[in-house]
């Protein structure tokens, strides 16, 4: 599969949509949650993030309050004023950015804040833990704008 091409898997990842709910839905737990590590590092040898970064130019991660302390002080701002600056509070009442791409993104696809990013950012795109299985809306909606997801879910239904 090449990733360097991302409409192709975003296509397919779009028509797999159902057959990728069924699995979670209907598919053996234990046995992909066994299979997952594996399947992770796996994608992860193939796939670099830093050609794609969907994530960030799509997405925002949750900054919950140790993140954003975390990140005021690593850009010496008082951390009300990073709030306003760089976040907004969601349907959801979470903090959010304000904009995409993330403002710590740069044109390199290279975060800013790499080694200080939000807890959330550090876990996505959740193909090595349970919540891969646990929030299908979640990973359905991620198959279509990671590929590192795609790969993982294609694999496991290989798997089935």
């Amino acid at each position: 599969m090449d990733f360097m091409h991302p409409p192709l898997w975003e296509k397919q990842s779009l028509e797999m949509q159902k057959q990728f709910r069924r699995m979670l839905e209907k598919g053996n737990k234990t046995k992909m949650l066994k299979l997952l590590p594996k399947l992770h590092k796996d994608a992860f040898s193939k796939i670099d993030c830093l050609q794609c970064a969907n994530c960030c130019k799509n997405y925002s991660p949750r900054f919950k309050q140790p993140d954003i302390k975390r990140i005021a002080k690593l850009l010496r701002m008082k951390e009300g004023e990073f709030t306003q600056q760089y976040l907004r509070l969601d349907e959801d009442n979470d903090y959010v950015v304000k904009q995409s791409p993330c403002p710590f993104l740069g044109s390199d696809h290279y975060c800013s804040i790499y080694n200080h990013r939000p807890i959330d950012c550090r876990r996505y795109p959740y193909t090595d833990e349970d919540v891969l299985l646990k929030r299908i809306p979640l990973t359905l909606k991620n198959a279509t704008s990671c590929p590192a997801v795609f790969t993982v879910l294609n694999e496991l239904l290989l798997h089935q």
